[in-house]
Order: C-alpha cells, then sequence, then structure tokens
C-alpha cells in the first residue's frame, strides 16, 4: 500500500452500501440489474467499477441517486448509507436535498447531457440555484467560477454559448461544472472520457485529480478501460451480471487478478510489446439478467468451471486483506 492509499485509508466512510437489489419487472420475467452488492466508499477516495457492457454498472449508479426509471424498474432492498443516513428511507423530497449537494452524477455523454436550447450559463445557474437562492450578479460570479474550476477558458463569454459551440471535451468540462457546482462530497462518474479523444481524455483526468486533491472529493469511476482504473483509482470492483465478482485494490488487482472474469478482461487488453496475429476476446456472451443461472454467472464461459460451479454461487473468498473474489477454485479444497 502507497503512502498516498494509507492516507485515505484513514479517512471516514462516506458511503455504505449494502447488499443493493435493484429489479426491473415485466409481464413474462424480472431483469435482475443490480443483484446484492455491497461495498463502500472514504473521503477522498476513487473506486472504479469496471465489467462489460449491461454488467449493471450504470443501474448502480442511478440506485445511490434513486433514480431508476419507474415504474418497471424498482429498488427492492438493500441500504444505501449516505454519511450515515440511509438513503432509501428518504422520501423524494428530501432526496432532492441529497442530489447536487451531497452526491452528484456526471453522466456518459454530454451531448445528450446538455440541453441544445439553453446556454450554458442558464443551465450552470439552474444547478447553482438548487442549492441556494443568490442575486442574479451573484449568481452570474458563480456560474463564472465554476466554469473557471474545470478550466474552461474564458468562462464569462463561454456562459452566453450554446453546447453545439462548444467541443467534446469542452462540454464534458461543464457537465463537471454542473456535477460540481454545488460542492458535493461524492461524484459518480459513468465512463465520462469515452467520447473523448487520447490527450483531451488525459487532461480531463487530471482535472479530476486535481480537484479531488484540493476538496477531498470521493468518486466513483465507471469504466471500461483498465488504464483509466491504473490512473485515477485507489480501489476497483469488477462486475458481471449483477454482482460485484472481484474487488481489492487496484495495485493488487492488477499484480494478482484472481476471478476468472477478471483475468480474462486483463488478458483482452492489447499489449504494444506483444505481437499477436489475434487480439484475445472472451467466448460466449453474459448470461440473461432475466433468467440467471443458479450457479456462478461466469460458469458457461470459464476454462476452469466444474459441477460445483453449475449448482452453487460462490461466496466471497479472501485473497489478500482487502481483496475478495467470488470462485470455487480459490476454495482451499477446490
Amino acid at each position: 500500500m502507497t503512502t498516498a492509499q494509507k492516507s485515505v485509508a484513514e479517512n471516514p466512510i462516506i458511503l455504505e452500501v449494502n447488499d443493493l437489489r435493484t429489479y426491473f419487472f415485466n409481464r413474462t420475467s424480472t431483469v435482475k440489474a443490480v443483484d446484492g452488492i455491497s461495498f463502500n466508499l472514504r473521503q477522498g477516495e476513487t473506486l472504479g467499477i469496471v465489467g462489460e457492457s449491461g454488467c449493471g454498472k450504470t443501474i448502480t449508479a442511478l440506485s445511490l441517486l434513486r433514480l431508476v426509471p419507474k415504474p418497471a424498474g424498482r429498488i427492492i432492498d438493500g441500504q444505501i448509507l449516505l454519511n450515515g443516513e440511509d438513503l432509501l428511507q428518504k422520501t423524494e423530497d428530501e432526496m432532492r436535498q441529497v442530489r447536487g449537494r451531497q452526491i452528484s452524477m456526471i453522466l456518459q455523454d454530454p451531448q445528450t447531457s446538455l440541453n441544445p436550447v439553453f446556454t450554458i450559463g442558464n443551465q450552470v445557474r439552474e444547478a447553482l440555484g438548487m442549492a441556494r437562492k443568490d442575486s442574479s450578479k451573484g449568481m452570474r460570479t458563480r456560474a463564472v467560477e465554476a466554469l473557471r474550476k474545470v478550466n474552461v477558458a474564458a468562462p464569462e463569454r463561454r456562459l452566453e454559448d450554446y453546447p453545439h459551440q462548444m467541443s467534446g471535451g469542452m462540454k464534458q468540462r461543464v457537465v463537471g461544472a454542473i456535477a460540481m457546482s454545488c460542492e458535493p462530497g461524492l461524484i459518480i462518474a459513468d465512463e465520462p472520457t469515452t467520447d473523448l479523444d487520447v490527450t483531451i481524455q488525459l487532461q480531463y483526468l487530471r482535472l479530476l485529480k486535481d480537484i479531488q486533491q484540493n476538496t477531498g472529493l470521493a468518486i466513483i469511476f465507471i469504466t471500461h478501460d483498465f488504464g483509466v482504473v491504473a490512473r485515477m483509482c485507489d480501489r476497483v470492483a469488477v462486475m458481471y451480471a449483477g454482482r460485484i465478482v472481484e474487488h481489492g485494490t487496484v495495485r493488487e488487482l492488477f499484480n494478482n487478478p484472481s476471478h476468472p472474469y477478471t483475468q480474462a478482461l486483463m488478458a483482452s487488453v492489447p499489449k504494444l510489446e506483444e505481437r499477436v496475429d489475434r487480439l484475445y476476446s472472451i467466448e460466449g456472451q453474459p448470461p440473461l439478467l432475466s433468467n440467471l443461472p443458479e450457479g456462478c454467472r461466469f460458469e458457461d464461459r470459464c476454462p476452469y468451471a466444474r459441477e460445483q460451479c453449475i449448482s452453487e454461487y460462490p461466496p466471497h473468498f479472501n485473497v489478500e486483506a482487502d481483496h475478495t473474489a467470488d470462485c470455487w477454485k480459490l476454495d482451499p479444497t477446490w
């Protein structure tokens, strides 16, 4: 554990999620999008959540904000403790006071996050107005400062621009400014660099790190990119078919990936020093979330699967002090 990780490990826990389950219901089936996940997050810490598309990463984020699409989606069980208060016990009016002020989200696509018919200034001031009322001049000053914090050049002039007048990287900064304008303690970043080119992506990641170091912000970073995980995160949770199948520090996970799914994901990352005729890919498809198997959900794609894997879901096995994986091959009797 590095010095920085040790200092973060001493910080108070601000978010604790226990056995969270979010299902979607229709006439013929139940889709178990998030099916019993648990994790915590400390002040100033970054937790990465990785996995294939459809594994439950974004629904986990929406569940934390209680923004699961209704009426089909419902959080049916679990706890979401933010600074000791269970968000699942709050009314909708109380949640409006939590969103933005205590927990906020940077959505994946800034093009669809920003309203094309309103100026940037209108949209930043709207977010600021939810925190406190202020004079028109004071609100403008705060909006300019919010844009300046995310390194938007000429923020006074940019307030009058519309989203289509900005580049993708600049729009992503504006979305970040809106999310952080009310100074929440926790930000959920849902693949915020997906649509950015490599150089702009690096600038944006550095910006988030700088803001975190200056404010003690906690971040949940949802991504497909293990390079981003290595650069940004202190710990990482690997999701598959609605469950967290491996969880540990970034150093532990990279040095000793223990779940076959994590190993397969890492093997799928191209290596510059290796020349291959064909890139590695994981055979098969994740199971339907409306028809999940009784045993391990990765069983039909796993090279190590046995009879026990088909009939019984594995418990959490400790790999190291802060590293667990759900896989029967970690059982000493395997």
